[in-house]
């Protein structure tokens, strides 16, 4: 069964009106057979794995790496995803993540990925994802350090509907 999706070019989804670095790659993969289901669909959880290794680019596209981060005496960690699934994939198919911020509040970050057909830009999955900072060491949400801040406060989605 496929569910009829919105199209979106890779190259040119919503940059009219955003600054190009706003929605980076942050993960290109190929759709495998074991990570199928019974109905030959990928399976929800690979969704997840593949947003989730997108994740880890997330940071590092907009130049903020973990070293950083730990030399700022912070970390992040997810405290909330949603998933939308929008077309089914199938073994074979090329996919590549896009990730863009979308908030940004006192202690923590939402950012949105989009999944998509790596040949055709056919939209397949969204995801919502809300990271908070925290303290190591106290494991507690401490505020986002004023140099992240400023670096997210650039490359903010223009509106809430992350287009």
């Amino acid at each position: 069964m496929e569910l009829d999706g919105p199209e979106f070019p890779i190259d040119s989804v919503g940059r009219e009106e955003e600054p190009l670095q706003v929605w980076r790659e942050t993960f290109r993969s190929v759709v495998f057979p074991w990570q199928c289901d019974q109905f030959g669909h990928l399976n929800v959880r690979w969704y997840a794995h593949h947003f989730d290794d997108a994740a880890f680019h997330v940071w590092a596209t907009c130049g903020i790496t973990f070293k950083r981060m730990e030399e700022l005496g912070v970390h992040t960690v997810v405290a909330r995803t949603a998933t939308d699934f929008v077309r089914e994939l199938t073994a074979g198919e090329l996919i590549v993540v896009e990730s863009a911020f979308a908030r940004i509040g006192r202690t923590s970050v939402t950012y949105r990925q989009r999944m998509a057909d790596a040949e055709t830009g056919v939209l397949h999955a969204t995801q919502e994802a809300v990271e908070v900072f925290f303290d190591p060491e106290s494991r507690s949400p401490v505020p986002i350090p004023d140099e992240i801040r400023k670096t997210v406060e650039g490359l903010l989605l223009v509106d809430e509907s992350g287009e």
